[in-house]
């Protein structure tokens, strides 16, 4: 009887190889840490043919002893790169001894550096390449029921240390003790201690924890909130402002663990949250609500960002909605799991419909310049039923 695990990752590897022949490819090289990882159970430096039918090969430099040991495919030393064309033809003859116009090969060109495309390109100049960086992702966009426990095991993390945080904050504290104290529970409970994105240049720390204009300091995250941090080689998140009352604290977590990451946003608040700055929240509430009242297969990703940016028009806050000014961003929520950017997008533009297996993190927000940010985040998979909300922590503004 096949084990779970062999099960998890023999589904993910068909999946894959249909995708290919409706696509017409031949092979697909994989370059990417995250996508070995996802489709090899390993993470050493490497790289991962998989033929359209028939067995893949997972090529190793380095650790070969890690990857043998971890790896669920079939794993054997890279050896000299130069001659790496060559190896690929002699494993898979039956591959490379079709005609050049019908021997087509993918990577991912989204993430694969232009020197690293024009070295494997020219091992193999008989080859067509094409961009396959659409196709993974939409493979990995369908999360199993392994995956989604393991976003679960995140969720139930990052309330401990929610939890946690709300009992230790005092007026006067400095915004990144806050979020070294968040990172240490996160840590003690099996947080990997990083996060991952695909996106090129963008970077992601634990969490953006703030308050006050240093919060709605905008920065180049693609995100509604940015926060100074401690230093222009990391303009992100928290910094040396100090927490104040009657101030919202913006606390945008999130937690990796085995690879799987969480996103949740919670505003809190030592005294009274701003009366204009309240009914934002509340506005961001019933946005949320009534998304999650939306969230069934077939529903259409733009239009549900549609319909959040309408409601915040209407509400006569469009000018703060995600962000402020030329730093607003314009999307509703964003796919999650290996990565914190991952597909779907609820965006203009995106007409994808929701599908069983998706999971995604929602972020209504208003950034107001000077004083602070409020909103609330929560992370959902998609059933057949409707939704499961994976985030569990209380809602809310959050007294302390």
């Amino acid at each position: 009887m096949q084990n779970p695990l062999e099960y998890e990752y023999n589904s993910r590897m068909n999946r894959l190889q249909l995708a290919m022949q409706a696509k017409g490819m031949t092979g697909f090289l994989i370059t990417q840490n995250v996508d070995l990882y996802y489709f090899t159970g390993s993470m050493q430096t490497g790289y991962l043919f998989v033929p359209a039918e028939g067995n893949p090969t997972y090529y190793v430099r380095r650790s070969v002893q890690r990857a043998l040991e971890e790896s669920v495919i079939h794993t054997v030393p890279l050896g000299s790169f130069r001659k790496f064309g060559e190896l690929l033809e002699s494993d898979f003859p039956q591959v490379f001894e079709k005609s050049s116009p019908n021997l087509v090969i993918a990577m991912e060109y989204d993430v694969a550096p232009a020197q690293l495309v024009n070295k494997i390109t020219s091992l193999l100049p008989q080859v067509t390449w094409i961009d396959g960086s659409t196709l993974i992702r939409e493979i990995r966009m369908i999360k199993s029921p392994y995956e989604i426990l393991a976003i679960k095991d995140a969720a139930r993390v990052i309330n401990l240390a929610l939890e946690n945080a709300i009992g230790y904050i005092s007026e006067g504290m400095p915004e990144y003790e806050l979020i070294a104290r968040i990172e240490f529970d996160l840590r003690m409970n099996g947080h990997i201690g990083m996060m991952r994105m695909r996106a090129y240049n963008q970077e992601i720390v634990t969490g953006v924890v703030g308050a006050g204009e240093a919060v709605s300091t905008p920065t180049y995250f693609d995100g509604p909130a940015g926060g100074i941090g401690l230093t222009s080689a990391s303009p992100q998140g928290a910094g040396r402002r100090r927490f104040r009352r009657d101030e919202p604290i913006f606390v945008d977590i999130g937690c990796c663990i085995n690879g799987y990451v969480i996103d949740q946003t919670r505003t809190l608040v030592m005294g009274s949250v701003p009366q204009d700055m309240a009914e934002a929240y509340e506005v961001a509430a019933r946005i949320l609500k009534n998304t999650e009242r939306k969230l069934h297969p077939g529903a259409i990703c733009e239009d549900l960002y549609m319909a959040a940016w309408q409601e915040a028009e209407a509400a006569g806050l469009s000018e703060f909605y995600m962000g402020y000014g030329e730093d607003q961003v314009s999307f509703l929520g964003h796919g999650i799991g290996l990565e914190i950017d991952e597909l779907p997008v609820l965006a203009r533009g995106f007409k994808t419909p929701l599908m069983v297996g998706m999971v995604i993190a929602i972020e209504p927000k208003f950034t107001f310049p000077g004083r602070g940010v409020v909103g609330i985040e929560n992370t959902y998979a998609i059933t057949e039923e409707g939704y499961e909300k994976l985030t569990n922590s209380r809602e809310g503004i959050i007294t302390i």
